[in-house]
Formats: C-alpha cells, structure tokens, sequence
C-alpha cells in the first residue's frame, strides 16, 4: 500500500500553523501575567496581638477563632479581587500584543498578494508582454500568478492576432479598390464615346470606392491606435498641427467662408507622443469642425498647457445638438444624422480615432454640446518636458 503524502506548503496551511502558534502563545503568555499578579505578595498585619492567658479560656478561644476567621475571609475576598483585576489587565495587554502579531502576521503573509496586484495593474494593452515571474512555493499564490501570467500570454497573443488581421485585411483590400479603379480609368479612356450613363456610374463608382480608402485608412488608425505601441514618442507642439491641419483644409474653408480664429494657441502647448498619431487626431478634430458646419460659420481653435496637462479645444458652430447623442460620438460607426450636422459624408471613425489616440497618449476626448449651437471638443495630453523650438 503506497504511503500518504504530506500536504504541500499551501497558503491555508501556512495560515492554520501561524494561527495556532500565535493563539497557542498568547495562550502561555496569559497564564504567565496572571499567576505573576497573583503571586504578588498579599502579606497583611497580623490580627491584634492578645495578652497572654494564663489558662485556656473557651470564650477567648472562640473570640480568636472568629476574628482569624474573618480576617481569612477578607484576604481570600481580596485574593479574588487581585486575580480578577490581574486576568482583565492581562487580557488587554495580550488582545493589543494580539493585534499587532496578527496585522505583522497577516501582512507578512498577504505581501506576495498585494506584489501581483500592483504588477498586474502596471500592465496594460501597451505592455501585456511583461509578466508576473512570482517566485515561492507551489501554493495558492503562485497557482494565482501563473494563471494571471497564463491569462496575460492570451490576452497578448489576441491583441496581436487582432492588429495583424485588421493590417492584412487593410491592405490585402487596397489591391482590389486599385484594379477597380484602374478599370474605370481604361473604360473611360477609350478612344469610342462614352455613353453619359457611363461616365455617371463611373463617377459614382470612384466616389465610393474613395470612401471604402478613407474607411481602411480610418480601420489601419483606429488599430494602430487602440493596440499599437507608441516607440516614435517626441515633444510635438499642438499649434503647429493646428497651422498644418487648417492649411489642408483652406480651401474647403474658404468654399464654405468658415471665420477661423486661432488667437488662443499657445506656443507653450507641447505634448509628448506620436507625430503621425497626434497629427491624425488634430487634422480629424479639424475636419470634423469644417464638415459638420454651416455655411458662412465659425471654428475656434485654442492650446493651453498647465500643471503638467496640455490641452486642444476646437469649437464649431452649427445647429443646437443633444448631449445624449455627443456622448455616443466617440465610439465607432456613430455619427449624427445629415439633418443635424448638415453633412452625411464621412464612416464615423473620425472621433472614435481622436478618442483612441489620446487614450493611447495618456488622455482623453471631452466632447460638449454648445448651448448657442456647435460642437466643442476638448482633448488633453500630457505635458511635454521638452519645448520644441
């Protein structure tokens, strides 16, 4: 018959062997206070000294008895008292002496716990390839770190197999949206007529085929974004992108006749991150407020930097829209309909990018409804240490 085996070093051995040790000395301990106060010397004056008698007298005798009796009476009493007094002093002393061994105890104990608990709040989408490592015993504290460094392993291997299909679908359609485009360049190109209907369809054709690039483009972003790590990280200065992202855009400016105003740019506003990921983010919150405005209206631009915090309003006007729908802006596919912003063109990616950049950097997208009518969007990042000249 095979021999039992003995029960590993498991945390709930550990804690009945600590347990009973400390109970099993306070015990001792305990007894040791009281049979020392009791042991205290409880030495009284003798009761009155008697004239010496000549000859026994049974009266005297009795009278003597009684008071030696008495007096047993009170030191018992008094006795009593002592170890009563003694076993309470006692018990307070070893339930505070109690108190102190078990918070040293039970914190010697929890300390591999609160060790990957901090650990695993370090780790996030930006660095799932560290790990736990908890050295000790098989127990329970080490069956928990190796289940959060195996859970860790998955997380990794899905975030990646995530950005490789989002990137290899991305491109693997760019090639069939460029030999549909390159079809309607030759059938528009032959030397015969074209039929007008023709030239429509394919008109309307390229218009669509535009959008699926925007959307891919919006799709390799938002990814990048969301799970990429940011190794390109260097002090860039908001209003610069700023200046850029309207560049780009002045002529849908000037077609619309958009009051720009950009006195509120500060040149301190330097963020510390991804030039092509900020970049992104200002030239959509820019395009966003140019887009959805109405003709003959206004944009607002601002940076400020302060307490380590750097951050980017862009206001538009436009019509009064409802804070319940601009909550629900930042997630993707959501977008306001074209009686509302004037403009159903776009894949409502535009601020679900700007909300997973800043996320990516640190921050974050407030997006308010103005009560005179308009949009402002507000995004802070952290300061950078450097000032880019």
């Amino acid at each position: 018959m095979s021999g039992r085996r003995w029960p590993g070093r498991t945390v709930r051995l550990r804690f009945t062997l600590l347990y009973a040790a400390v109970f099993l000395l306070s015990g001792c301990a305990l007894l040791v206070l009281t049979n020392v106060l009791a042991s205290v010397s409880n030495t009284q004056p003798a009761p009155g000294q008697f004239p010496p008698v000549q000859q026994a007298d049974p009266a005297v005798a009795q009278q003597h008895i009684r008071e030696l009796q008495t007096r047993l009476d009170e030191l018992q009493t008094m006795q009593s008292r002592r170890l009563l007094v003694g076993s309470v002093v006692a018990l307070v002393v070893m339930g505070l002496v109690s108190l102190l061994l078990g918070r040293l105890i039970s914190g010697r104990v929890l300390r591999p716990l609160r060790t990957i608990t901090a650990a695993t709040r370090r780790i996030s989408a930006e660095n799932l390839h560290e790990r736990l490592a908890v050295a000790g015993p098989q127990d329970e504290v080490k069956d928990l770190a190796d289940t959060v460094d195996g859970l860790l392993a998955r997380l990794e291997a899905s975030f990646a197999a995530q950005r490789r299909f989002v990137a290899n679908a991305s491109h693997e359609l760019r090639t069939p949206l460029a030999t549909m485009r390159a079809s309607l360049d030759v059938a528009l190109a032959k030397p015969e007529p074209v039929p007008a209907q023709t030239v429509a369809l394919a008109g309307r054709v390229r218009v669509e085929l535009d959008r699926v690039d925007r959307l891919l483009d919006g799709f390799l972003m938002l990814a990048r974004a969301e799970h990429g790590a940011l190794a390109d990280r260097a002090p860039i200065a908001l209003g610069r992108l700023a200046e850029q992202a309207l560049a780009a855009r002045a002529a849908d400016i000037d077609a619309r006749q958009l009051a720009v105003d950009t006195t509120g740019v500060a040149d301190a506003a330097v963020a510390q991150g991804s030039a092509t990921l900020l970049a992104r983010l200002v030239q959509n919150l820019v395009d966003n407020a140019v887009v959805h405005n109405q003709d003959g209206g206004w944009l607002r631009i601002a940076t400020t930097a302060a307490d380590g915090t750097v951050e980017l309003v862009v206001e538009s006007g436009g019509p009064v829209l409802d804070q319940a729908q601009i909550d629900g802006l930042a997630l993707p596919f959501r977008r306001l309909g074209a009686d509302r912003t004037g403009s159903d063109d776009g894949s409502g990616l535009g601020l679900s990018i700007v909300a997973a950049v800043a996320e990516a950097h640190g921050g974050r997208l407030e997006l308010r409804a103005r009560p005179a009518g308009g949009l402002r969007a507000a995004v802070s990042l952290p300061q950078a240490r450097e000032v880019v000249a």
